[in-house]
């Protein structure tokens, strides 16, 4: 759902709405400004990745979880402010995506329990709601740390008791919990030290910030619209994600780098795309900008021509949708899943890249769920892949630490008896289907799981996404960045390089193989060129290599 499709009412009937006490009528309109808020922000929000990797996802993840939210909600319009809220935390439950997406939605279920049974809400029951929202995010978090979206949460119901006793409007109460928002997030980085390593404030947080300030905006009537147009570090193009969305009618994908003339008008230049085609994406680099565009078969050359008049163009790639389409769809069908047994051990596993669902699918996985760095999987997409599985015994491969709350919440859901194994790559994840016995016990299974993951260790290659220093690692935007189970560990010229500094980094004397997982960057010669480089250096080592067909990172490196 796109931020221009809302459509608000005029100031007469907001003013209408907007009056204490509040109607399910007027919180709805209160969701939808905060909605649109954080969608306009969003871009924002996703630039605050402590790490400078492309995983910075945390605005995207709040707004499909508030997208949903609105989309259950709008369905079961109701005057009731408690139904509205119950729907609306039903849709945030079941859309929910990352751990961002998990714990707002945890707010929403706490805010909307404070309303169950009202008709309408007044200041006084928005500071119950507040309270009882923040107590069951921070119940909702094994570990909660603070310099958080939980202390954010805390710090705005904090705000709101201070006026419990006295007689203040809904609109007053709100801005006294935003300005105890603001204040919140600015302090972000004094409570949680890589914040402030990074120079960055809590992305999650912030995320909240912008809900609670679009609702305040509204009131105040203040503009929530922003520009369509955004320009991208070319490392966050997500072009392999356009490709899954591909609308009737559109024949072509135009990819066109260009040199900007000085003049140039990123918005001028948006806005004149849009009377061209859809997916419209422009990134970043050196000087140099590329567009991404899907056109109909009469205009494939109208953004070039375009192009040209607003600079020099460089490299033009032109595809025909249709076809890679029909080849992508042709491979799927050829996936091929293990069947179940009632009352046998199915394992759902989630993964980022063909090549890696295609070795899950060998090492028996049930079901696969498309998922991983900047596209975290829901709730319901969770729950949807094990709830037909003719077996009430699963297990959960999230594979990336951002799916843990998703894969819990999906648990929470089902009636079926669920293990979650908290792999936090598809190496650990390999390791724990090779301990998989479908007829063995559930707990049986989750507990050689959990041991198998413990003994591979994990290495991930892939472009820095801006300039930093953690941990003494300065990076550089740009730069091709090494990580070791996690955590940033080099930052290089070259991916050669990259790769010699994570070998040296490994403790070698307790490997015995090496499994390269190359990705969309890569392809098999390149791949097995770098392979080489490491098998000159280290004979004994055994080396594999796999087509992961993951986005975003070049390599991933299996020891083990």
């Amino acid at each position: 759902m796109n931020q221009n499709t809302y459509v608000l009412p005029d100031e007469a009937a907001r003013h209408k709405l907007l009056q204490s006490p509040l109607t399910g009528d007027g919180l709805m309109l209160l969701f939808e400004a905060g909605l649109i808020w954080l969608t306009t922000n969003q871009a924002y929000v996703n630039s605050l990745n402590v790490f400078p990797v492309p995983d910075g996802d945390t605005g995207t993840n709040m707004v499909l979880t508030m997208q949903a939210a609105f989309s259950e909600a709008d369905q079961k319009r109701t005057s009731n402010v408690g139904e509205t809220a119950r729907a609306f935390a039903q849709g945030a439950l079941m859309g929910a995506r990352g751990n961002s997406g998990v714990i707002l939605s945890q707010i929403w279920r706490g805010f909307s329990r404070a309303l169950d049974h009202y008709e309408t809400m007044d200041s006084g029951l928005l500071i119950r709601a507040m309270q009882e929202a923040r107590n069951t995010a921070y119940k909702g978090v094994v570990k909660p740390v603070e310099g958080t979206i939980l202390t954010v949460i805390k710090d705005m119901t904090y705000a709101a008791e201070k006026s419990i006793d006295t007689n203040v409007t809904l609109s007053e109460m709100l801005l006294t919990i935003v300005q105890a928002g603001d204040e919140s997030v600015k302090r972000t980085p004094e409570l949680l030290p890589i914040l402030k390593q990074a120079g960055v404030v809590d992305s999650g947080g912030t995320g909240l910030f912008y809900i609670f300030e679009g609702m305040l905006r509204l009131i105040q009537g203040q503009g929530l619209d922003a520009s369509g147009a955004t320009l991208k570090p070319l490392a966050e193009l997500d072009l392999a994600n356009a490709m899954e969305t591909v609308e009737e009618g559109q024949d072509y994908e135009v990819v066109i780098d260009f040199a900007p003339h000085q003049h140039f008008s990123l918005d001028s230049y948006y806005e004149e795309l849009t009377k061209i085609g859809t997916s419209i994406q422009v990134g970043e680099g050196d000087g140099i900008y590329r567009m991404h565009i899907h056109t109909e078969l009469a205009k494939r050359y109208e953004p070039i021509s375009y192009t040209e008049s607003q600079g020099i163009v460089k490299k033009i790639m032109m595809e025909n949708l249709q076809d890679q389409v029909g080849e992508r769809n042709e491979q799927k069908s050829e996936l091929t899943l293990t069947p179940v047994n009632p009352g046998e051990v199915a394992v759902v596993a989630v993964s980022p890249g063909r090549g890696l669902s295609t070795i899950f699918a060998s090492l028996g996985a049930a079901a696969i769920v498309e998922g991983g760095q900047t596209m975290n999987p829901s709730v319901q997409e969770l729950v949807a892949a094990f709830e037909n599985l003719p077996t009430n015994k699963i297990i959960i491969l999230p594979n990336n630490k951002n799916i843990f709350l998703a894969a819990q919440n999906a648990a929470k859901v089902s009636v079926k008896e669920i293990g979650i194994i908290k792999s936090r790559n598809a190496p650990q994840g390999f390791a724990a289907m090779l301990r998989l016995n479908p007829e063995g016990t559930l707990e049986e299974n989750v507990e050689s799981m959990k041991e198998a993951i413990q003994e591979v260790h994990t290495g991930e290659i892939t472009i820095a996404t801006r300039s930093v220093e953690i941990d003494g690692v300065v990076v550089g935007k740009g730069e091709v960045i090494a990580l070791y189970d996690g955590k940033l560990i080099s930052s290089a010229k070259t991916i050669e390089e990259a790769i010699q500094k994570l070998v040296e980094k490994s403790d070698l004397d307790e490997v015995e193989r090496i499994t390269f997982f190359y990705g969309e960057g890569l392809n098999q010669t390149q791949a097995n060129h770098l392979a080489d480089g490491v098998r000159e250096k280290h004979p004994e080592i055994e080396i594999e290599i796999h087509d992961g067909g993951q986005p975003h990172y070049q390599l991933i490196l299996a020891f083990e």
